[in-house]
């Protein structure tokens, strides 16, 4: 389907220059004279490569189609994650470049919506937050604000997240995983 790049936003998917890429971030920009323009965060989803490009804004773009289906983290290696669709039990790898940083928060056995275009995985939507388990982390010192109050605490994943002084070893704490910061307790 094709549409007008002054209509993308974060989360589409296009054809650009034959590949599949991501609308990571766009922003419309009018300049003072001439057309309209609209600057853009790509990611490319088989390299996971990022680049900014700026479109015309009446320029066309191919919009594809993708599935949104719920699956299943099973595990990941040292170059990819492994989903399970469980209405098929069919299995799919998506490279850890193109997940990135949100692969750090992911538990195994976790659902997670997993993007499918021609049965072949794209990319995940992360979910809102994860509750994780802490696992390890300093003792707070009675009167120690003087540095932020925040520490660093190692989750049941192995992130490293800094939290609040008052966060102890066992407590479950709630994380945005696309930013890695600490939301509030469990």
């Amino acid at each position: 389907m094709k549409i007008n790049a002054g209509n993308l936003k974060k989360g589409d998917f296009i054809l650009h220059e034959g590949e599949v890429w991501q609308v990571q971030k766009s922003e419309f920009y009018s300049p003072g004279k001439g057309s309209a323009l609209m600057k853009t965060k790509i990611k490319n989803l088989i390299s996971g490569k990022n680049i900014d490009f700026t479109f015309k804004s009446n320029e066309e773009i191919e919009l594809i189609e993708v599935e949104s289906i719920e699956m299943q983290y099973l595990y990941k290696d040292e170059s990819s994650l492994y989903f399970m669709d469980e209405r098929n039990f069919n299995q799919y790898a998506i490279s850890l470049n193109v997940v990135g940083k949100i692969a750090n928060f992911l538990k195994e056995g976790c659902k997670v919506f997993v993007y499918l275009y021609d049965e072949r995985p794209l990319n995940i939507r992360p979910p809102m937050n994860v509750k994780l388990k802490v696992i390890e982390t300093e003792e707070a010192v009675k009167g120690d604000t003087v540095t932020g109050a925040k520490k660093a605490a190692k989750v049941e994943t192995g992130a490293i997240v800094m939290v609040p002084i008052f966060i102890r070893v066992n407590d479950v704490i709630i994380i945005n995983p696309e930013t890695g910061e600490y939301t509030g307790r469990a």
